[in-house]
């Protein structure tokens, strides 16, 4: 077994309303920053041992399509690299 890391992060689809986001892009541009858009998002990062980085990605995976993300509002993406 191998240590890796896995990160997944977890935002809302497009078309899903951000009030998070809307906020803080709104007080952005009162700071004087110009933005087109602003999506807020949850990042995770997990060590785990795995027999390879796919075993990995693949056990990441299942642990946002379980609990970390909702599918009906939420995208991931799940990336993983050799813990040092």
């Amino acid at each position: 077994m191998t240590a890796y890391t896995a990160t997944v992060t977890v935002r809302l689809k497009h078309g899903v309303l951000d009030p998070e986001a809307e906020t803080t892009r709104r007080a952005l541009e009162r700071l004087g920053f110009d933005l087109a858009d602003l999506r807020s998002a949850d990042r995770f990062e997990i060590d785990l041992d795995a027999a390879d980085a796919e075993a990995a990605s693949e056990r990441a995976a299942e642990m946002a399509d379980r609990l970390l993300a909702n599918p009906t509002i939420h995208d991931y993406d799940v990336s993983v690299e050799t813990a040092e």
